[in-house]
C-alpha cells in the first residue's frame, strides 16, 4: 500500500485545532486549501463538494461539529450547557441537510451528539467533539487501507482467471479513491494494494458526467503513477463487450443491510452492463456506509442538485491554459441532475468492507457483523 496519500491529504488539523481541507472543486487543475473556519464553512465545502466522497463527508461532518463546539462555546457562558447542546443540535441538522444521501455524515453527527450527553460541562463537550472527530478521521483511514487488504484477494482472482496475464483491467466510476476519504480510498484501496505487490493493473476511468469526478481520478492515478485511460460514461459497455474489462471496483454512498447500493449516478447502467457481459462487479465500503435501517434500496433518498451542474462544464481553455465555464445546451431546454442511482443487490458480485469480503445479501453481510442482526 502507499503511504498515506503521500502526494497530497484531503482534511488535516494545523496547531491550534484549524482544519484545513483540499478544494476539490478546483482540481484537477489547481490544488487550493481552505481553513474551515465556522460551521458555515463545513457546511458550504460539503454541499459544494470541495470534500466529496462518503468517507471524506464523515470526516468534514465530525470536524465541522467539532468547530460548532468552539462557536458555542464563544457566544455563551462556560454553565449554559443547555444552551450549548441546542445550538450543537441545529449544527448537526444543517450538516445533515448539506448531502442527504451520504450515510456517512448522519453517523459522524449521531457520533457527536452522544458524545456531549457524556458530558456535563461545556469545556468537557468541545474535548469530547475534538477527541471524535479524530477518531473518525483516524477510523475511517484505518478501514481503507484494510478495504484494500481484504480487495487485494479479488485482484489475485481474477488475475488468476484470466491465466495471469497481465494488465488486469479495472474499471471504476466517480471517484472512491483517496481524494473521497481521509487515504487510501475504497475502491482504489485495493489497486493501491495490488501495485505495490507489484502487480500490473490498468484503469478505466469513467468521466462520471455532470461532476466529472472522473477527473479526480484520473488525478489520483497519475499522482501515483498507476497506468489509466480516461472513457466517455457511454463507452463502458462496448469495452465490456469486447472484452477488455476484466473487473468492476465501485464505491457507494449507502448501501441497506440488504445489500442494495446507492452510488453516483451511472453506477447501475455498469452494473447491468456487467452483469450481461459476465464482468465481476464489486462494491467497496466502509461499513460506516451501511444503513442498518433500511432493507429496500428504493427507500434511499436520493438527493438532486442544481441542474446548472449539467447545463455547464469547467475546464482549461485550449490557447490561454485558463480555467473557464462554458454553457452546454440552450437555457430554454430543461435539465435534471439526479445525483445518485441505487444497483440493486442481485447484480453485485459482492461487497469488500473492512472486515472481509461477502456476497451482497443480507445473510452475508450479518456473518461479517453479526452485532446487527435484529432480534426476532
Amino acid at each position: 500500500m502507499p503511504v498515506e496519500n503521500k502526494h497530497f491529504r484531503t482534511i488535516w488539523e494545523e496547531k491550534g485545532g484549524r482544519i484545513f481541507i483540499l478544494d476539490q472543486t478546483r482540481l484537477p487543475f489547481h490544488e487550493v486549501t481552505k481553513e474551515l473556519k465556522t460551521l458555515d464553512d463545513a457546511c458550504r465545502a460539503i454541499a459544494d463538494m470541495e470534500v466529496r466522497g462518503a468517507g471524506l463527508i464523515g470526516v468534514t461532518a465530525g470536524y465541522g461539529m467539532y468547530i460548532a463546539g468552539r462557536e458555542a462555546a464563544e457566544r455563551m457562558t462556560a454553565t449554559d450547557t443547555f444552551a450549548f447542546n441546542r445550538y450543537i443540535n441545529e449544527a448537526g441538522g444543517k450538516l445533515r441537510s448539506t448531502r442527504p444521501t451520504a450515510v456517512n455524515l448522519a453517523y459522524a453527527v449521531d457520533r457527536q451528539l452522544l458524545a456531549i450527553s457524556c458530558c456535563e460541562r461545556v469545556e468537557d463537550k468541545v474535548a469530547a467533539l475534538h477527541q471524535v472527530a479524530k477518531d473518525i478521521h483516524e477510523a475511517d483511514t484505518d478501514c481503507c487501507k484494510r478495504i484494500g487488504e481484504n480487495g487485494l484477494t479479488i485482484i489475485k482472482m481474477a488475475l488468476a482467471n484470466k491465466g495471469g496475464k497481465e494488465p488486469l483491467n479495472i474499471m471504476t466510476h466517480c471517484n472512491a479513491g483517496a481524494l473521497a476519504f481521509s487515504a487510501y480510498g475504497s475502491a482504489t484501496a485495493p489497486i493501491y494494494a495490488a501495485d505495490a505487490e507489484g502487480i500490473d493493473v490498468h484503469v478505466w476511468v469513467s468521466e462520471t458526467r455532470p461532476r466529472n469526478q472522473g477527473g479526480l481520478t484520473a488525478w489520483e492515478m497519475r499522482k501515483y503513477r498507476i497506468p489509466h485511460t480516461v472513457i466517455a460514461d457511454n463507452e463502458a459497455g462496448h469495452l465490456m463487450q469486447h472484452g477488455m474489462v476484466d473487473l468492476i471496483i465501485v464505491g457507494t454512498d449507502r448501501t441497506t443491510r440488504t445489500g442494495d447500493v446507492a452510488n453516483k449516478i451511472g453506477t447501475y447502467l455498469k452494473a447491468v452492463a456487467a452483469k450481461d457481459n459476465g464482468v465481476p462487479f464489486f462494491v467497496a465500503l466502509p461499513s460506516t456506509t451501511f444503513d442498518w435501517n433500511l432493507r429496500d434500496g428504493m427507500d434511499i433518498p436520493i438527493e438532486q442538485r442544481n441542474p446548472g451542474e449539467v447545463r455547464y462544464v469547467t475546464g482549461m481553455t485550449k490557447d490561454e491554459w485558463s480555467v473557464d465555464t462554458v454553457c452546454l445546451y440552450d437555457e430554454k431546454s430543461p435539465c435534471a441532475n439526479y445525483a445518485f442511482d441505487v444497483t440493486p443487490a442481485r447484480l453485485v458480485t459482492g461487497l469488500i468492507t473492512e472486515r472481509g469480503v461477502c456476497d451482497a445479501n443480507e445473510e452475508a453481510i450479518l456473518r461479517l457483523f453479526p452485532e446487527r442482526r435484529i432480534e426476532k
